[in-house]
């Protein structure tokens, strides 16, 4: 039994809890928050089975825990996930890992010295359609990928610390990084602030990787969608997965353009070709209940997570660079793998 306290349970956080307090293998046993009233709904809640306590230390400090996650603002996860792995706990830490890279690798290396998981909540890469997809590229069917573009929009929830490249593009990066194994070499970033001075609602961020691909990304909490929409164009096939659709979350396009041959001419020419749209049946679990059974999975059997310290990192750069090119209003920014 792998024994895990809670660190926020706020907006996000109550997730976490009701996920994690149901896991076999898993005894949640005290939560930490600084809010008295969603300490008193989880006594109630929870009939008192889980401890709660206003003081971090106490958590810290208590020797019978195993892990430690953390669903807090995105500017404390770097201190307190420090203080968790300092402190010889395993670490679950929501997306972005830090809010710098140096942050960043103050933890990747501080779990490899103290030999204890870490753990990063990028989300998406446990949802099953996004895994479908992957399967798609990797075994050839769509072709070569030759651009993706993403669109996650919604009018709210409105954040007063970080801007909408960093509250919601990670969901997009760390996706793209997935589907194409690969790392992009240049970014452009532009966006605008309406509602808050300096913390911009919207945001367009295009990344270029090697091959010429291209990757671009619409992200904002001001618009009167609500839109969580991924699609990948190959060469063969295209493919499209909307989140928010009830079942059928993913539609196999047989679109493209063909290069095809006149006999007469003996000329190349291009044919625009539309075949038929493959909707697959897919097993959907929760994704964050697979991402919590993964951490302590990990723990159990001591293996590195699909999202651990060294992948946050590769998106953190990313979210780095783009910021760069959102403070110089949508220049070129060269992205140097960390």
């Amino acid at each position: 039994m792998i024994n895990v306290a809670q660190v926020g349970v706020g907006a996000w956080g109550k997730n976490h809890l009701r996920t994690f307090a149901g896991l076999q293998d898993c005894n949640l046993s005290i939560c930490c928050d600084s809010n008295l009233d969603i300490l008193s709904m989880i006594k109630n809640q929870y009939s008192n089975k889980i401890k709660t306590t206003l003081k971090y230390e106490e958590i810290l400090n208590d020797k019978t825990l195993d892990a430690i996650v953390i669903a807090t603002p995105a500017y404390t996860h770097a201190d307190l996930a420090l203080k968790a792995l300092d402190a010889g706990k395993h670490v679950f830490v929501e997306k972005p890992i830090a809010l710098n890279i140096n942050d960043g690798k103050k933890l990747v290396n501080l779990a490899k010295k103290n030999n204890k998981i870490l753990m990063v909540g990028h989300l998406l890469l446990f949802n099953p359609a996004v895994i479908k997809i992957k399967e798609y590229i990797d075994q050839g069917i769509i072709g070569d990928v030759s651009y993706i573009y993403s669109t996650r929009v919604n009018l709210g929830r409105i954040r007063n610390e970080e801007n909408a490249l960093w509250s919601l593009t990670s969901h997009d990066i760390s996706v793209a990084l997935f589907l194409l194994f690969d790392y992009p070499i240049e970014v452009i970033a532009c966006g605008a602030s309406f509602l808050r001075k300096d913390i911009e609602d919207v945001v367009f961020v295009t990344l270029k990787f090697k091959k010429n691909i291209l990757v671009h990304i619409h992200a904002s909490w001001l618009d009167p969608h609500k839109i969580r929409k991924f699609t990948v164009v190959g060469s063969k096939k295209m493919v499209v997965f909307d989140d928010m659709e009830p079942s059928e979350k993913i539609r196999l396009f047989d679109k493209g353009v063909d290069r095809k041959v006149d006999y007469q001419t003996y000329a190349e020419y291009l044919a625009l070709r539309s075949g038929d749209i493959n909707i697959p049946k897919i097993n959907m679990q929760e994704p964050l209940l697979l991402e919590c059974r993964h951490f302590i999975d990990c723990i159990k059997d001591n293996i590195q997570p699909l999202t651990n310290g060294e992948n946050a990192l590769k998106i953190l750069s990313v979210l780095e660079a783009a910021q760069q090119s959102l403070n110089k209003n949508g220049k070129v920014v060269k992205i140097n793998e960390k």
